[in-house]
């Protein structure tokens, strides 16, 4: 089975070789789907972006009573507000220009089944109430037509937005979310599954090595073990997989002796870069009086709260690294007493004032 941004109808071959694990919170989380999935109620999948969530979604269908019905899938961030109605809900021939025959929408082609809609909190306010009105009577009417339409769909949503918050500003319907979350199940993210590293990782490196014809899976060395671990992983499983597949195709030997995690390191030095940083220099040092005196940061920090108080030291030591060695981030980063990884990865938490 494929899922893709604009949705397939499921057969009746299934496997998750990403979704496997040994951590903690790896076996909490798969026991909550299987506990959840034969309840004939929506879900709301909560996670950050490459965490898997449309993994779970699939877990959920198949281990229900409807695993033998369509699993269809919308990503309705990848349609403008004016298309999703009529993907979601189908429309007759003649109903808008280039409407030449009629069209069912996703709520008809999942009927028995199960209808997966990824990032559902970009969904129009005005979509949302005839989704409102599906999820409470089963009816709806396509676009053109004033015929009601009667489905069994179970709904499965998922997004890595707070749609609570939303929800409270008027974004979304509260009654939507009210209907939608039955049982809210969050995926954990990779940096709280490190005993998952290595068993992705192994997996990953199997697969490419496979596509690339190889008869021995390269050997991920304790030196990368401990980069893997060590590193927060903002895009989570996503970009896990695209790490390990460099470093096999990379690979000369049977080990992956190191590991990148950042593809964009311009070999002939980051100038985009470096200038952004310079035209952004007076936010990152401390300012200075009119004597040439510099304010005392430290004094002022420290009447911080605490999580706070950390942050701006981080802050304000990167920032100082930086303006010391011109911008030059190894440099910074060798001064700072951290790899260049590690410094990638405190600068990317401060990317809004750097």
């Amino acid at each position: 089975m494929v899922l893709s941004g604009q949705g397939q109808e499921s057969s009746k071959h299934f496997s998750m070789p990403e979704a496997q694990g040994q951590s903690e919170a790896f076996f909490e989380f798969q026991e909550q789907i299987s506990k959840v999935a034969p309840i004939e109620r929506p879900v709301l999948i909560l996670g950050e972006r490459g965490t898997g969530k449309e993994l779970a979604a699939s877990r959920i269908h198949f281990l229900s009573k409807r695993w033998q019905k369509p699993l269809v899938t919308l990503n309705c961030s990848a349609l403008t507000p004016t298309l999703i109605g009529s993907e979601l809900f189908g429309y007759e021939k003649g109903a808008f220009t280039g409407a030449g025959s009629r069209h069912a929408g996703r709520f008809e082609k999942a009927s028995g089944g199960t209808l997966f809609l990824d990032e559902v909190g970009t969904i129009p306010t005005e979509v949302q109430e005839k989704i409102l009105r599906v999820v409470e009577y089963g009816n709806f009417e396509r676009v053109g037509s004033s015929d009601s339409i009667h489905v069994d769909v179970r709904i499965v949503a998922a997004t890595n937005v707070d749609l609570s918050l939303m929800a409270q500003s008027g974004e979304f319907k509260q009654d939507l979310l009210d209907r939608l979350s039955f049982e809210v199940i969050y995926v954990p993210p990779l940096r709280e599954r490190k005993g998952d590293i290595l068993v992705l990782a192994n997996h990953f490196a199997g697969r490419i090595a496979f596509e690339l014809g190889w008869d021995e899976i390269p050997r991920i060395s304790s030196q990368a073990l401990k980069s893997l671990e060590a590193y927060l992983w903002p895009g989570n499983i996503r970009e896990l997989k695209n790490v390990i597949e460099r470093a096999v195709y990379k690979s000369s030997s049977g080990k992956i002796k190191e590991v990148s995690f950042n593809p964009f390191n311009n070999p002939y030095g980051n100038i985009l870069e470096n200038r952004t940083a310079e035209v952004h220099a007076s936010s990152l040092i401390p300012d200075e009086s009119k004597d040439g005196e510099s304010i005392d940061i430290m004094s002022e920090i420290l009447k911080k709260p605490f999580k706070e108080a950390i942050g701006e030291v981080e802050w304000y030591l990167l920032s100082r690294a930086l303006k010391e060695c011109q911008f030059n981030q190894k440099k910074a980063a060798k001064r700072l007493g951290l790899s260049y990884d590690q410094f990638r990865g405190i600068k990317k938490k401060y990317a809004g004032r750097i």
